[in-house]
């Protein structure tokens, strides 16, 4: 089994690692910790530091727990709930686990949702966490 974890390591990112590895556990699954940019510009070099230091700390959180775990950064050019889902397809992933932050109606019309795109066109069931 795969299980795939939306991440970004803010807010409720560590919520979303131990409910990952309570799944793996369960599941005896391997984890693949995703974060996913639009672009991957030269003026970008330290969201993808950060994200490349997020992804690794993730995977260390796993692999002291016995669990295996990968670790992807996604820039393909593509909004990250379309990435999430389009990755999910092609590792044939079983499980999205993604985190979801209040938001008014207006709020996600004006600004789209992640969480929204993956829910919503996944082939999989997904799992969410406030």
């Amino acid at each position: 089994m795969k299980i795939l974890i939306g991440y970004k390591g803010i807010n409720i990112g560590q919520d979303l690692l131990k409910l990952g590895a309570e799944h793996a556990k369960a599941f005896n699954a391997t984890v693949l910790v995703v974060t996913s940019m639009l672009e991957g510009t030269e003026k970008d070099q330290k969201k993808i530091l950060e994200a490349e230091n997020n992804l690794d700390q993730a995977q260390v959180f796993f692999e002291a727990q016995g669990i295996p775990c990968e670790k992807h950064l996604l820039i393909r050019g593509m909004e990250a709930g379309e990435d999430i889902v389009a990755f999910a397809n092609e590792k044939k992933v079983d499980e999205i686990i993604i985190g979801v932050k209040s938001r008014s109606n207006i709020g996600k019309l004006l600004f789209g949702s992640t969480a929204q795109t993956v829910i919503l066109e996944a082939d999989c069931p997904v799992i969410t966490v406030r």
